[in-house]
């Protein structure tokens, strides 16, 4: 049988990464703003129509740069404990203190009723997390920031290709991040991406990400947060085919729909959103349950995963702690099962028909 991971990444076809390559071998351009990584941003900001659009090395990076350029340097930050673990380093890493604010459980994204009561003189900022493309209660934490005058970043990670109420979902807030890694619906191998509200915080961003000068003219401490040319040459080769790879993960998504109806519980989707298809997550009855089922999937060679365990108000290393009951229950028995464009229908039909056997 064929061994079938969590997900795999999607390739275009190796001519047409070659092509781009072949152009960067002419030119001898490998880094510092080069034409594909121009060409790159050009094209996503069209796709999102984000006016201050920025391509950095990685998500994790995105998210530290987003703090920076928005001068928030210490203090608390409001988060969520479902997320990956990045979003939580991102604060630590910026000598920031996560607070964290439970989920809501029916779409495990951070829970705006409970914002309020966790602000203190201390806080500077909310990051919420778009959880699997989901979308947060974007209108009431933006009423929440603007009446105690709070930032709102947003670890939009996952949320490419995802619509809310028309707009590109990863358009919201102060600063939206997104992560172009491998595992991603789109992916440049290695990426990651700031969308910017405001002009001049744009600006600065964009100096911090260079090192923080121009040639000899030092404006502020900077990062090397810049990404170089073969990178972006894969985001440009896979960007024609976006359609596509999104066309055949909501069919794998669909037909998991069908086998899977009534036998697990499915995120609940929000009104006004067009969703990505970016995850396939399934919340079983117990982690014992969700457990019984990795044995039996992974004896098959399957390997779905854990996406998020554990929770992170409970990291070893995060100082206070913090009661997230809701978090706490969906991460220990919250799983994504496989999904990738190079799926079949008999591969979700062999999965679906280990898991329902092994459901109580």
């Amino acid at each position: 049988m064929t061994k079938i991971n969590v997900t795999k990444p999607y390739l275009p076809p190796k001519s047409e990464y070659q092509q781009q390559v072949s152009e960067i071998f002419d030119n001898c351009i490998l880094t510092n703003q080069g034409p594909k990584v121009q060409e790159l941003e050009s094209t996503l900001r069209k796709y999102l129509q984000a006016e201050n659009f920025h391509y950095v090395t990685n998500g994790t990076i995105a998210l530290q740069l987003a703090l920076k350029a928005l001068a928030i340097e210490d203090g608390e930050i409001i988060t969520t404990p479902f997320s990956y673990v990045a979003t939580t380093s991102s604060i630590l890493w910026e000598r920031c203190k996560p607070v964290f604010v439970d989920i809501e459980a029916d779409n495990f994204t951070i829970d705006a009723d409970k914002i309020e009561a966790a602000i203190t003189p201390r806080t500077k900022a909310i990051m919420a997390v778009h959880v699997f493309g989901y979308a947060c209660a974007i209108e009431k934490i933006q009423e929440i920031a603007d009446r105690h005058n709070l930032k709102v970043i947003y670890d939009a990670a996952h949320s490419f290709g995802s619509r809310y109420k028309g707009q590109a979902l990863s358009c919201y807030g102060d600063i939206s991040t997104l992560s172009f890694h491998a595992t991603k619906l789109f992916h440049t191998i290695e990426g990651g991406a700031c969308i910017v509200k405001n002009k001049a915080v744009s600006e600065r961003l964009e100096m911090i990400k260079r090192f923080g000068h121009t040639y000899d003219r030092y404006i502020c401490l900077g990062i090397n947060a810049k990404q170089d040319e073969f990178n972006a040459a894969m985001g440009l080769a896979i960007f024609p085919h976006l359609s596509e790879i999104t066309a055949k993960r909501r069919q794998i998504c669909n037909m998991y729909d069908d086998y899977l109806s009534g036998v697990v519980t499915r995120p609940k989707l929000q009104d006004g959103l067009e969703y990505n298809y970016a995850y396939y997550p399934v919340l079983f009855k117990s982690e014992d349950e969700l457990l019984q089922v990795f044995d039996k999937l992974n004896a098959e060679d399957i390997f779905p995963r854990r996406y998020f365990y554990p929770s992170l108000n409970n990291l070893p290393y995060i100082e206070r702690c913090y009661s997230c009951p809701v978090s706490e229950d969906i991460s220990a028995r919250i799983a994504c099962l496989p999904l990738s464009t190079y799926m079949s229908d008999k591969d979700v039909e062999r999965i679906t028909k280990i898991i329902i056997p092994n459901i109580n």
